[in-house]
């Protein structure tokens, strides 16, 4: 049975067809065979709702089996970790993976919707690695929220990747190298 993988898009006018597209098929070619990527179109992408997004991932996530790695880029990221925080899903994750994530809280992005948990890290699923991926030329997302995100999950492999922009220059090698190793 092929490994799945569920990529959370970014939001904004046109991120899944137009951006985040090219970052899943980056990762397919990178994975190769073996690996099965969902990649739902979200509700709203150009003015996503919390509420909306998060019952949009757990339809998505519910169809997945034990084992599976979810990955988030950008909103989509923010969106992941904190519905994974308020709501273990049933099933087994072999990991979690952000991507250019903001970080909601203090020092990072105010929310309307995302209450910011200061335990982050400990209430995540148990046992199931968090790798957090972010480049230092990143101008949507500042690369302090990859500090941020490291303090509230102090458990998480924290990858800074030199040169890369919000979209991780559209090349994701080093996240298929994480997948590969998260089981």
């Amino acid at each position: 049975m092929s490994k799945q993988i569920l990529f959370i898009q970014g939001a904004g006018a046109g991120a899944h067809d137009q951006w985040d597209n090219k970052l899943v098929a980056s990762l397919k070619r990178e994975l190769g065979a073996g690996y099965e990527v969902a990649y739902p179109h979200m509700p709203n992408e150009a003015e996503p709702s919390y509420a909306a997004w998060k019952a949009a991932l757990a339809d998505a996530i519910a169809r997945l089996h034990d084992g599976a790695i979810l990955i988030g880029h950008s909103i989509g990221g923010t969106v992941l970790i904190n519905a994974l925080a308020e709501a273990p899903p049933p099933r087994k994750l072999a990991g979690i993976v952000l991507i250019a994530a903001p970080f909601v809280g203090p020092g990072g992005w105010p929310s309307d919707d995302i209450k910011p948990a200061p335990d982050l890290g400990a209430r995540l699923p148990a046992n199931t690695p968090v790798h957090l991926y972010h480049g230092d030329q990143d101008d949507t997302a500042p690369p302090a929220h990859l500090d941020l995100y490291a303090r509230a999950i102090p458990d998480a492999v924290v990858h800074r990747l030199p040169g890369r922009d919000h979209q991780l220059n559209d090349e994701l090698s080093e996240v298929a190298e994480g997948v590969r190793g998260s089981g």
